[in-house]
């Protein structure tokens, strides 16, 4: 399963701009790559969602917190954070 969201700001990196991030459903290999990068809960997050996009860590820093937010929101079922994982 997959999701693609429209970003309110695009962001860009090494000359590639992102108007759109298109999420999958995480692994528990996205989650064991998120581990070793280390950091904190937060960075652990971003590279989950760095490797679930297919796109850079530096651009996923870029996101503003309003729209990082939105889009967990948005994604939080694939990100295994739905109301039926937690039941």
């Amino acid at each position: 399963m997959t999701k693609t969201i429209q970003l309110k700001t695009p962001i860009e990196h090494n000359g590639t701009t992102y108007t759109e991030l298109t999420f999958r459903e995480a692994t528990t290999g996205d989650v064991a790559t998120a581990e070793a990068v280390g950091g904190g809960d937060f960075m652990q997050t971003l590279a989950i969602v760095a490797s679930i996009t297919g796109v850079p860590l530096p651009a996923i820093r870029q996101i503003s917190m309003r729209e990082f937010k939105r889009l967990a929101e948005e994604v939080k079922d694939l990100l295994g954070e739905s109301e039926e994982s937690a039941a």
